[in-house]
């Protein structure tokens, strides 16, 4: 059949994305090259914001059949290991194989300051529900506070995979602003005495514990909350890698090209999520707030008990470390220490505030396994009771 230019162009035209484009599309691309500057110009936590900025940009360019699941499309494909806990639980992995626990076990009792942190966890989870969220979701947004993007995809896909795009961007963009939220809230709950605090050189913890340490956790954590296993048990395996001293090899793979890789798909799985229907509604406003709530308030509830153990302890303990308290490794510790610093520059506390930074990332899992064990098929007397009781906070509505 001949064509005309005229009916030719026409024909092209409409096999173009342009013809199907819609003002959410515009606004997501927006939203896509928003991330993608802060990931590159304003360098915020650019391993993740960018591949999460490109993800949005391509799920959201119209009739690129890229996030297709009967197309067969590249970023579907990448969302299956998400969709079934493939992902998360490998980052997991990779961290474990990254991490010394060693400053948690020279100092056992920092890990009350990672219990303390997920305050923000809990107290968010009320204020979801004030909001009109229901169990489930008010889980999956107050796991936020925890400031583990991993643990935050892994509860969102069991809990509310349809808030699974902004629980995921809110997770990771707070995780990236840890140097600009928590520096005020610090200053503003410590004195000048209280941050210029030296703590004791730790003691070096034996081979033999930092061996048992991993197996012993799997096996109490995993038995008391079988739903965190996946998560839990990955830190602990790529912990063992690191520690054993016998898979140098695995250990190496672990903490570098593995977790680089899935890093890579994760995040592009997390971007392709960011579909203008999923994305652009008032539940991501609120989910936004929310998590900056989240996170400010387990900030505090750190810093909060580290002024108690410092009284307890006679002052030996800086309340600052309080603040590493969340699941942001080793950002949060660092954190800690450029406060400390910064009113004493001979003032280290950075392998300090390690051990409650490691034990954040504990906690948030464990928190993750508490939501899974009582709201994983809460029934509606659970949520009306919880309902009934969150409104009757002074929270806003």
């Amino acid at each position: 059949m001949d064509l005309s230019f005229a009916s030719a162009a026409a024909k092209i035209l409409e096999t173009t994305g342009f013809t199907a484009m819609t003002p959410g599309h515009g606004v997501m691309l927006i939203v896509s090259c928003v991330l993608l500057y802060l990931a590159i110009w304003k360098k915020f936590e650019p391993l993740l914001l960018l591949p999460i900025g490109f993800g949005c940009l391509l799920a959201n360019l119209p009739m690129s059949m890229m996030t297709s699941t009967d197309a067969g499309g590249l970023l579907n494909f990448f969302y299956q290991g998400v969709k079934h806990e493939v992902l998360p639980p490998l980052i997991f992995l990779g961290v474990g194989a990254l991490t010394d626990f060693g400053p948690l076990l020279a100092n056992p009792t920092t890990l009350l300051l990672g219990a303390a942190a997920q305050i923000g966890v809990y107290t968010t989870l009320i204020g979801a529900v004030a909001l009109g969220f229901t169990l489930q979701e008010a889980s999956a947004i107050g796991i936020i506070g925890g400031a583990d993007g991993p643990t935050s995809i892994f509860l969102a896909t069991k809990l509310a995979p349809h808030l699974l795009a902004p629980i995921a961007v809110a997770a990771y963009s707070y995780m990236s602003l840890v140097p600009l939220i928590q520096p005020p809230i610090m200053r503003f709950l410590t004195t000048h005495e209280e941050r210029t605090i030296k703590m004791e050189q730790l003691q070096p913890i034996s081979q033999t514990v930092k061996i048992l340490f991993p197996i012993v956790v799997t096996i109490i954590c995993c038995l008391m909350l079988p739903g965190v296993a996946p998560l839990l048990g990955m830190l602990m395996l790529g912990n063992l890698f690191r520690e054993s001293g016998v898979t140098a090899r695995l250990h190496e793979t672990a903490e570098t090209h593995l977790i680089n890789i899935v890093t890579i798909l994760l995040a592009l799985a997390v971007g392709s999520s960011m579909t203008a229907d999923s994305f652009l509604k008032l539940e991501t406003i609120k989910i936004i707030v929310l998590g900056l709530l989240a996170f400010s308030f387990a900030t505090a509830g750190g810093v909060m008990f580290g002024k108690i153990m410092c009284k307890l302890t006679g002052g030996k303990v800086n309340p600052l470390i309080g603040s590493a308290g969340v699941s942001a490794v080793p950002m949060a510790a660092r954190v800690s220490q450029k406060v400390g610093a910064e009113e004493d520059h001979t003032n280290f506390l950075l392998m300090h505030a390690m051990g409650p930074n490691v034990a954040g990332v504990i906690g948030s899992a464990v928190a993750a396994g508490v939501f899974l064990s009582l709201f994983g098929d809460a029934g509606p007397e659970t949520h009306a009771a919880i309902q009934s009781a969150a409104q009757s906070l002074p929270l806003p509505k």
